[in-house]
């Protein structure tokens, strides 16, 4: 019933994710989201985020910014993580994930996304048909229409879970693609 909005993965944070583990398993392009993924919303890049971009470009790694946001938020970020990036990124819709991965020159297949929403981040992933990666929002106030989503998305999660002890797995286990 809720299958479309399930992650591939569920974790704690953007920073705990085993990237050289999905390297090896052929992944070459990483799309992510910015507020409450990478910083708090609003947050400008900081010093664990920098280090991040940089530890991905030394594995091997493409990236690309995809923000719903406009581009006076998500420019600044971008440039000081050195990543490419779209705003206004229409996320669910597929064209922002598709115009990340023709940035990356990158596929289907060795792509994969991070973010902290189920309806607009994980939802467009899974529809333009990326392994999805959600993460725990890093920071709990948000705006109201967030907030309501979120009370929505725990209902979801709570179904997610119950899939993956039905079927043996955890959140935070990262399994073959």
């Amino acid at each position: 019933m809720f299958e479309t909005f399930y992650p591939g993965n569920y974790v704690d944070s953007a920073y705990e994710i085993p990237y050289e583990k999905l390297y090896e398993r052929g992944y070459r392009g990483i799309i992510f989201d910015v507020d409450n993924t990478l910083v708090p919303h609003g947050a400008p890049a900081d010093k664990q985020a920098i280090e991040l971009f940089e530890r991905l470009r030394a594995i091997g790694f493409s990236t690309c910014i995809l923000s719903n946001n406009k581009e006076p938020r998500v420019s600044p970020f971008a440039d000081k993580v050195g990543s490419p990036y779209i705003f206004k990124g229409g996320k669910p819709s597929r064209k922002g994930y598709e115009r990340a991965m023709e940035r990356m020159k990158t596929d289907r297949d060795t792509t994969f996304f991070v973010g902290d929403q189920l309806f607009t981040d994980v939802w467009g992933a899974n529809r333009t048909g990326l392994y999805s990666i959600l993460v725990k929002p890093i920071n709990p106030k948000e705006e109201i229409q967030i907030v309501l989503k979120r009370y929505l998305e725990a209902v979801v999660l709570m179904f997610y879970r119950k899939r993956l002890k039905k079927t043996g797995r955890t959140a935070g286990d990262f399994c073959k693609k």
